[in-house]
C-alpha cells in the first residue's frame, strides 16, 4: 500500500533557478501550477535580479519549463 501511496503524490512546488548572462543568480520555489509567462515575471521581480538588470536592457528570457529562466541583458 504505502508504494502506492508515495506514487500518486503530485509536486505541489518546483525549484527554478534564475540566472543572468549564464550565471546562477537566484533560486525561487514556486508553485508547479505557474505557467511560463508567471513564473518569467516572478524571476524579473526577485529582488536579486532587478539589481543585477538595473540600467541594462533585457534582450531576452529564455525558460527551461519547470528548471530555469536565463535573463540575457
Amino acid at each position: 500500500m504505502a508504494g502506492l501511496r508515495s506514487e500518486a503524490v503530485v509536486e505541489e512546488e518546483i525549484l527554478i533557478v534564475v540566472q543572468v548572462n549564464g550565471k546562477l543568480r537566484d533560486r525561487m520555489t514556486l508553485p508547479a501550477s505557474f505557467g511560463e509567462e508567471e513564473v518569467k515575471a516572478w524571476a524579473l521581480k526577485s529582488e536579486k535580479i532587478q539589481k543585477l538588470v538595473e540600467g541594462k536592457g533585457i534582450k531576452r528570457v529564455i525558460l527551461v519549463p519547470k528548471k530555469l529562466v536565463n535573463i540575457v541583458c
